[in-house]
C-alpha cells in the first residue's frame, strides 16, 4: 500500500533467488543444523539494515537453526512467488502484504500459522490485524507492519488561516475539511485558476485509498451477501469520500486537476513551495517529507478527518508467511515470531517510517514523540480496520480493468456518480461472480 523505489537489479536478483535453490534450503541439515531462507522485501537502506541486524542476531544466538537473509523486491512479487510456488522452489519465510495472501492462500501455497505461534504473539497483535490474514479460522501471515493514510500539512499555512488545529481525540469532520481547504484556497485574481490550493489529492493509483477511507463514512464497498458471499455496493456511504473529491477537483476548486495524475512523491515540490497546504499521503511519506524539505519549512501530521465510521480507515499490512512447502514449518514460525516480537518492530517500523501492530512496540517512546509526526500515527493505531478488499477473489482483476480507469475518469469529471456507481458495482459484480462459482 505504500510506494516502493525499484531497480532492475533488485527485481533481476530475486528472480534468480527464487528460481535457484530455494528448495535446496529445506534439504540443508547437514550436521544436524538446519538452514532456513528468508525473502525480505525491506528496500530502504535502514529497513534492509535493520533486517539484516536481526537475522545476524538470531544466527548468533541459534546454534541449530540458521536463517539465510535473500533481499527481493516488490516489484512484481505475486507473479514471482507464483512462480517459485508452483516451481515447489518458494523461500521458506516469505515477505509480502496482506492483499496478496488471498490467492496463495486458495491455493494452497501458504501453511496455516495457527498453532505454530506463541500466545504472547497472538495477544500483543491486536484482533483488528490478525483479521487481516486470517481466512476461515486458519492464520496464514503475521501482520507486522501497518501504514495509514495522514494529511501532512504546512503549520505556517495553517496558523495563518486561522483554522483548528485538529489532533486524533478531537479530528476534523469531512464537512471541517472541506471548509478548511476553502479557506487554505487563494484565486487572488478571481479569474477561477488559484495561485494556492487548500489540498492537493495524489491519484495515480486512487482505488485503495479510495475504499480505505470509505469506512471512515461507514462504508466499505465489498460486502457479503446472504449466502456469504463478496459483492460491491456502492451506496451513500461507500461514496461519501469520493463524492467530496469530485466536488473539490472540480466545483469548489479547492484541489487542482493536475494532482490527479501525480503520485504522493510528485506532489511534494508544490508542498514545499506553499502551492498546496496540505497531502492526503501514506505514513511513510514522512521520510521524503524530512529529508526534501527545504530548511525553514515548517510542517505536521494530522489525522485524516472522520465521518460517520469515525478515523476509521482500511489498511493491508506486512505480513510474514511461511510456505507450505517448507519442511521446518515450526522453525520458520519461531523465527518469524523473533523477527516480530515488540522491541524488534520496534526496529523495523523506524527503519520503514511505519508503524508496528505490536501493542508494546506503539507505546515505545520513539514512536510517541511529536517529531516527524510519529505520535500521530501511534494515536491512530487503534482505529485502523483491515481493508475491505482482503479475501475478497478477484480484488486484482476489479481493480485493474474496472475501478482504475472509473475512478479516474470520475475524479477528472468526464461522468457523474451514477455513472461511476454502475461501472463498480454492476460491472465488479460480474467480475466476483466468476471467481465465485
Amino acid at each position: 500500500m505504500r510506494t516502493k523505489k525499484y531497480t532492475a537489479a533488485a527485481t533481476t536478483a530475486l528472480a534468480l533467488a527464487l528460481v535457484a535453490g530455494c528448495a535446496g534450503s529445506d534439504g540443508d541439515t547437514a550436521g544436524g543444523k538446519v538452514t532456513l531462507e528468508f525473502l525480505s522485501l525491506a528496500w530502504q537502506k535502514e529497513s534492509v539494515d535493520a533486517n539484516k541486524a536481526l537475522v545476524k542476531q538470531w544466527n548468533d544466538t541459534h546454534d541449530t537453526v540458521k536463517v539465510k537473509y535473500v533481499q527481493g523486491s516488490w516489484d512484481n512479487i505475486h507473479d514471482q512467488l507464483l512462480t517459485s510456488f508452483e516451481g515447489g522452489e518458494a523461500p521458506d519465510i516469505i515477505h509480502d502484504d496482506a492483499s496478496d495472501l488471498t490467492d496463495f492462500a486458495n491455493g494452497g501455497y501458504l501453511a496455516d500459522l495457527s498453532g505454530l505461534l506463541p500466545q504472547s504473539l497472538k495477544k500483543d497483535i491486536p484482533e483488528a490485524s490478525w483479521n487481516t490474514t486470517t481466512y476461515d479460522h486458519e492464520t496464514y501471515g503475521v501482520p507486522f507492519l501497518q501504514e495509514p493514510r495522514v494529511l501532512v500539512a504546512n503549520t505556517t499555512l495553517l496558523k495563518q488561516s486561522g483554522v483548528r488545529i485538529p489532533t486524533a481525540r478531537h479530528p476534523w469532520t469531512w464537512q471541517e475539511f472541506e471548509a478548511v481547504s476553502k479557506k487554505l484556497t487563494h484565486d487572488k485574481n478571481k479569474d477561477g485558476k488559484p495561485e494556492s490550493y487548500g489540498v492537493a489529492w495524489s491519484m495515480k493509483e486512487p482505488v485503495s485509498q479510495s475504499v480505505n477511507l470509505a469506512l471512515s463514512t461507514d462504508g466499505k464497498i465489498f460486502y457479503k451477501d446472504k449466502d456469504g458471499k463478496n459483492e460491491i455496493r456502492y451506496d451513500a456511504a461507500d461514496s461519501a469520500v469520493a463524492q467530496l473529491i469530485n466536488r473539490q477537483v472540480n466545483k469548489d476548486r479547492t484541489a487542482p486537476r493536475t494532482g490527479l495524475g501525480m503520485s504522493g512523491s510528485d506532489t511534494l515540490p508544490g508542498f514545499f513551495a506553499g502551492r498546496y497546504a496540505m497531502l492526503p499521503l501514506n505514513f511513510s511519506y514522512r521520510q521524503q517529507v524530512q529529508q526534501q524539505a527545504p530548511k525553514g519549512f515548517d510542517w505536521t501530521v494530522l489525522p485524516m478527518p472522520s465521518g460517520a465510521g469515525g478515523l476509521a480507515q482500511g489498511t493491508a499490512p506486512q505480513t510474514l508467511s511461511v510456505s507450505q512447502d517448507s519442511k521446518h514449518k515450526q522453525a520458520a514460525a519461531d523465527f518469524i515470531a523473533y523477527l516480530t516480537q515488540p522491541r524488534h518492530q520496534v526496529q523495523l517500523a523506524r527503519g520503514d517510517w511505519l508503524l508496528p501492530t505490536s501493542t508494546e512496540a506503539l507505546e515505545d517512546p520513539s514512536l510517541t514523540t511529536a517529531k516527524n509526526g510519529w505520535k500521530t500515527g501511534a494515536d491512530i493505531a487503534a482505529t485502523l480496520r483491515p481493508s475491505p478488499v482482503l479475501g475478497v477473489r478477484g480484488y486484482a482483476e476489479w481493480k485493474d480493468k474496472i475501478a482504475t480507469p472509473a475512478y479516474q475518469e470520475y475524479y477528472n469529471g468526464a461522468f457523474g456518480i451514477d455513472e461511476l456507481r454502475k461501472r463498480l458495482a454492476d460491472d465488479g459484480n460480474r467480475i466476483l461472480d466468476r471467481y465465485q462459482r
